[in-house]
C-alpha cells in the first residue's frame, strides 16, 4: 500500500481547483503565505499538508464547501462542513430567515436558488409573475432549473423583451460560478450550443442597473433584481442558497402586483 496516495489525491484536488480558476501556483502561494515550492510539493504529493494548511489553500481558492470536504477526505482528514437537507430540523433557523425574506415586501416576486440554479422555494409574488407571463408553473416545478427554463423552446426566455442583455448577463454570471461548481457546469453544458457560446457586446445602459423586461398579459413588466446570501455559512446547503428579489421598476409593474 502506498502511504503517499492520500496526499497525492488531495494535491490533485487542489491542482484541479486551481487550474479551473486559472490561478497560478505563485498567485495562490502568495495569497496563503507559503512558498511556491512547498505548494508544488503538496500538489504532487511529495509533501503532506496539515489540515490547517489545506483549509488555508482552499480558502485562498474560495473553494465551495463541498470541495473543501472532498479535499480534506482525500488527504485523510474528516470533513469539516455539514450537508443537511433543507428540511432538516437543524436548518429551521435558515428556513425561518428564508421565509421572512420571501414575504417582505410581499408584492415583489422572490425565489430561492441553489448553487446549480435550481429553484428551491418561491413566494406568492413569483406565482403571480408566472401567471402574468402565461407560463406553466407545473412545468417549471417538474424541471426546476432556471437556466434550462430560460433556454428551453417556448421557455421563460421567450417572454423577455430584452433577451440579449438579460441572457448574456445570466450566462456570464453562471459561467463564473461554474468554475467552482461542477454541477452548474453540467447544466451549462446541457444548454443549446448557440446560446452557450453567444457573447453580446452592448453599449452603456440607460440606468444604474440592468432591468429585466417581460412581455405579459397586462403589458410590459420591468424588474431590477437583488441577491441575498448567508454570511459565514458552515453548511454546504446553506452556502449554496441565494434569494433573488425581483423589485418592480415602474408604476405599471407595481400595479400588477398590488
Amino acid at each position: 500500500m502506498n502511504i503517499h496516495a492520500p496526499s497525492r489525491h488531495a494535491g490533485i484536488c487542489l491542482r484541479d481547483l486551481r487550474a479551473r480558476q486559472k490561478v497560478s501556483q505563485l498567485d495562490l502561494a502568495l495569497r496563503v503565505g507559503v512558498s511556491q515550492r512547498h505548494l508544488s510539493c503538496i500538489e504532487t504529493g511529495k509533501a503532506s499538508a496539515s489540515k490547517e494548511m489545506l483549509l488555508a489553500l482552499l480558502e485562498g481558492l474560495d473553494a465551495p464547501l463541498s470541495q473543501r470536504n472532498e479535499t480534506l477526505v482525500a488527504a485523510g482528514f474528516a470533513p469539516v462542513f455539514g450537508h443537511r437537507p433543507i428540511d432538516h430540523r437543524e436548518m429551521s433557523t435558515i428556513n425561518q430567515v428564508i421565509d421572512l425574506l420571501l414575504m417582505g415586501p410581499q408584492a415583489a416576486p422572490a425565489i430561492v436558488l441553489d448553487s446549480a440554479w435550481n429553484l428551491v422555494k418561491f413566494n406568492p409574488g413569483f406565482v403571480r409573475l408566472i401567471e402574468l407571463l402565461e407560463f406553466d408553473l407545473t412545468a417549471l416545478q417538474a424541471t426546476p432549473n432556471v437556466l434550462l427554463a430560460l433556454a428551453a423552446p417556448g421557455g421563460l426566455g421567450t417572454r423577455l423583451l430584452n433577451p440579449d442583455e438579460v441572457l448574456d448577463d445570466v450566462l456570464r454570471r453562471a459561467q463564473r460560478e461554474a468554475l467552482h461548481i461542477p454541477a452548474l457546469q453540467a447544466v451549462l453544458d446541457a444548454l443549446p450550443a448557440n446560446l452557450r457560446n453567444t457573447r453580446q457586446h452592448h453599449g452603456p445602459v440607460s440606468g444604474p442597473t440592468l432591468e429585466t423586461r417581460f412581455s405579459s398579459s397586462v403589458g410590459e413588466l420591468r424588474f431590477i433584481s437583488t441577491f441575498t446570501t448567508f454570511g459565514a455559512p458552515m453548511d454546504i446547503t446553506a452556502a449554496s442558497l441565494r434569494i433573488e428579489h425581483m423589485f418592480p421598476a415602474d408604476e405599471q409593474t407595481w400595479a400588477a402586483f398590488s
